[in-house]
């Protein structure tokens, strides 16, 4: 007991670790991808040499004003400020809490064997090795000659990340493969700063320094894999809530499910940064919104029984020994699944008025979703989840 309690506050340490650097990482890069569409060229009378452009902004009771080289200063500031470790401590704890939780626990919350035979160890095998190829895959392409046709290589990576999204919901439980190409997404995005733009930083910095002339072109590089790391923000956030709605990760199309919800995500940022540019763009939005509802729509639980049906009405008194046998293990205020100190997001299910107040989340994540068990390691049974679904559909009635 004391080794779980210990493990679920180094979950939190490292999950609330994970959420502040990743708002930091996020926060930069947003705000320098605004900047950089919001500069202006300086007026003829205050026109400095090798300045692209200037912004003025005001903020907390001050005035500011940055200035952007086309390639960089003459000479170079005693001070340099360096916006580099909010994504490798993102990409870190991020890491560390895969190892915590996903492969640590393997069993339990990776591999899920009602759906493919893949031992804990080969789990974790495919998933470190997603995290690897994602990068030189990406990293490759970035390279070739798609790297100059910006459409061709999204398509590219677009058609690339669904594969993966598909095999991963192939091979690992739902919630881990959604977790997953989250955690790929993330290693290219923590890759471009370390691999490609802080390398290309700091060999402009020592080309001043040895009076040479920066690489414009290592540069654009740089600027280039910033401006993908923007556009993927907005799918890696929504994976990372991913598990508190079992309708997008618990359907059979949960891979077509999440291509979807991340093209909305990278045109809601394209909507923006359009926005940004001062370009008009009002059609975005509503397209995020009708397609939005169009997913809500592919994943609403289709009515009637989808599991083998029990004839007769279903009591509580049918309902309450499945729950306490299959449920109860981790829901309940004394949990008796080894690693689960307390039940999980406060959910009991100890009494009737407590099995009966979270019927709708039993149904959506037990019966539609077939998410919990974790693991399906208490073994509910397809005649179970159909009785339990039955007589929530019903009403719940304690009687």
């Amino acid at each position: 007991m004391v080794s779980a309690h210990l493990e679920q506050w180094l979950n939190l340490v490292l999950r609330w670790a994970h959420v502040i650097t990743g708002i930091a990482w996020i926060g930069t890069s947003f705000y320098f991808n605004w900047l950089n569409s919001r500069l202006v060229p300086l007026p003829p009378e205050r026109r400095e040499p090798g300045v692209a452009g200037e912004l003025w902004s005001v903020h907390g009771g001050g005035f500011y004003r940055v200035v952007k080289y086309t390639v960089a200063p003459a000479e170079l500031p005693r001070t340099l400020h360096w916006f580099k470790w909010e994504a490798y401590a993102t990409w870190l704890t991020g890491f560390a809490l895969l190892v915590l939780v996903y492969y640590i626990g393997a069993a339990s919350f990776l591999v899920d064997p009602q759906r493919a035979r893949v031992s804990a160890v080969a789990g974790v095998a495919v998933a470190v090795a997603t995290l690897i190829v994602s990068w030189l895959g990406y990293d490759a392409l970035c390279r070739s000659a798609l790297g100059a046709r910006p459409l061709a290589l999204a398509a590219t990576l677009f058609v690339l990340a669904t594969a993966l999204a598909w095999g991963l919901t192939e091979l690992l439980s739902p919630r881990a493969a959604y977790l997953h190409v989250g955690a790929a997404i993330g290693t290219i995005m923590a890759a471009n700063v370390l691999m490609v733009i802080i390398p290309a930083q700091r060999d402009m910095v020592a080309a001043l320094t040895a009076g040479r002339t920066p690489d414009a072109g290592r540069g654009k590089q740089a600027a280039l894999r910033s401006l993908h790391n923007n556009y993927l923000t907005l799918p890696v956030l929504f994976i990372m809530v991913s598990s508190h709605y079992p309708a997008t990760y618990g359907h059979r199309l949960n891979w077509a499910i999440l291509a979807g919800l991340a093209v909305i995500g990278v045109a809601t940022r394209h909507w923006f940064n359009l926005r940004n540019e001062g370009r008009k763009n009002a059609w975005i939005l509503p397209a995020v919104a009708v397609a939005l509802v169009a997913l809500a729509l592919v994943t609403a639980p289709r009515s009637g029984p989808a599991l083998p049906s029990v004839s007769g009405q279903v009591s509580f008194a049918d309902v309450r020994p499945i729950v306490a046998r299959r449920c109860a293990g981790c829901h309940s205020s004394a949990p008796t699944t080894p690693g689960i100190p307390a039940a999980p997001l406060g959910v009991r299910l100890d009494t009737p008025d407590e099995i009966r107040a979270n019927a709708p989340r039993i149904l959506a994540v037990a019966v539609d979703a077939q998410t919990m068990p974790l693991g399906n390691v208490t073994g509910m049974t397809a005649e179970e989840r159909d009785v339990v679904g039955r007589w929530i559909r019903a009403g719940a009635p304690l009687r």
